[in-house]
């Protein structure tokens, strides 16, 4: 976050770290950005004097009330952060989820454009979609490799396929962009794919059924389910 709003204009005052004095952290900026694990995020706000800038938490689904006290923001980068460098070109066309003081705005604006207002009472169900997109389906990906090494195939040949259905929701929705037995109505084919797994992985049957009953929500009433 440092390096995207250094690059962006914005100027670093200083950094703390676990054992540091953080008291007068807020004094002087316009924001002090606690970037610390959601445990932890009221117990540093606590030990932060009150003062003219803002506390602002990266928190997805931590409230505003964690900064009691405070000038509060919140402001939750919808992208992986997996380094510094890459974490900073990646904020550069990330969404944000924002509340509290509009500086939290300013700073998505000024990033990114791509922001939207979550309340905090919606938070806990966003935080949720966002473990659906993004660990879920690594999640997903890992039954992938599974099910390909048991036939050797090499679980890369299947990563374009899965990147041509994201490239598909994002154009047309996620209705739109089903394919395969599900989409088709197939019963054969579904039962046979059951039959290999129960047969041969076992253990990947049910992830297997669950989200097949999810496809199947997408179909149109008067379909095939």
């Amino acid at each position: 976050m440092a390096l995207a709003l250094e690059a962006a204009g914005w100027r670093l005052e200083q950094t703390f770290g676990r054992g540091d004095d953080i008291s007068a952290a807020a004094a002087g900026v316009d924001v002090c950005v606690i970037a610390t694990p959601d445990a932890a995020i009221a117990e540093v706000a606590a030990a932060v004097h009150p003062s003219d800038g803002v506390l602002l938490h990266l928190s997805g689904v931590t409230g505003l009330d964690a900064l009691a006290g405070h000038r509060a923001a919140a402001l939750h980068p919808l992208v992986a952060l997996p380094d510094e460098e890459a974490g900073a070109a990646a904020l550069a066309s990330a969404w944000f989820a924002v509340g509290g003081d509009p500086i939290a705005i300013e700073i998505a604006e000024l990033l990114s454009g791509n922001w939207f207002v979550i309340a905090d009472s919606d938070r806990t169900l966003y935080h949720a979609a966002a473990v659906v997109a993004s660990n879920h389906l690594v999640a997903l990906l890992g039954q992938v490799e599974r099910i390909a090494a048991s036939i050797d195939v090499p679980s890369a040949a299947f990563l374009r396929l899965a990147a041509g259905a994201l490239e598909d929701v994002e154009r047309l929705g996620s209705a739109a962009a089903l394919t395969g037995p599900a989409r088709r109505g197939d019963e054969a084919t579904i039962d046979a794919h059951r039959q290999a797994l129960a047969e041969r992985l076992p253990d990947e049957l049910a992830a297997y059924d669950a989200l097949l009953a999810e496809a199947r929500r997408l179909l149109p009433p008067d379909e095939p389910t």
